[in-house]
């Protein structure tokens, strides 16, 4: 990764930071880093972005960052593909452990609950947690307000189109519910 391929990169060199200090993050990557980062997406746009917090050590070697990221994104309606404007306000933790437990090689692993956590490298790049933090936080399917799915319904020649309804499996046990309390009702 070059900066030249990922403008909105920020690293800081982890020799260079001072365990005794908290670290102040403010990244507010301009308008062409936006545009990079919105095509790196796959999305329309990416405005108003932004990555606050702070960068401290946890423990003796550990770093923790602990933020809020800002971001304003177009992304095309999921059934209209007409523009929708979504406004991303969401907490960011990323943990970097100096010494990440040892997994073995060629067995099977469950995901962790936790998926802040890293290991830690030679470099810890605030731009980079802004990227995946905005890629975790953009919405799967969005869609307009006044967005419908339109109903299709197929079926051959001369037959009656099934229906969502009918392709419930519990659908006909209510018709037939009604239909047995009706005749016990006439019976009465």
């Amino acid at each position: 990764m070059t900066q030249a391929e990922f403008p909105w990169r920020a690293p800081l060199l982890v020799s260079s930071l001072k365990p005794n200090k908290v670290h102040k993050i403010d990244l507010r990557p301009d308008a062409s880093s936006c545009d990079a980062l919105a095509r790196h997406l796959g999305i329309s746009a990416v405005r108003k972005l932004n990555l606050t917090g702070q960068l401290h050590a946890s423990g003796k070697k550990d770093w923790e960052f602990t933020g809020q990221l800002g971001a304003t994104v177009v992304q095309p309606c999921s059934v209209t593909l007409v523009p929708v404007t979504t406004r991303l306000d969401v907490p960011v933790r990323r943990l970097f452990l100096a010494e990440p437990p040892e997994l073995e090689p060629g067995g099977e692993y469950e995901m962790p609950e936790d998926d802040t956590t890293e290991p830690l490298g030679a470099e810890i790049d605030p731009g980079a947690i802004l990227a995946e933090a905005l890629a975790l936080a953009l919405p799967d399917y969005p869609r307009a307000p006044d967005a419908q799915l339109p109903q299709t319904q197929f079926s051959k020649p001369g037959l009656t189109p099934m229906s969502d309804a009918d392709a419930r499996p519990f659908a006909g046990l209510a018709g037939l519910r009604d239909s047995l309390g009706q005749k016990t009702g006439e019976n009465d």
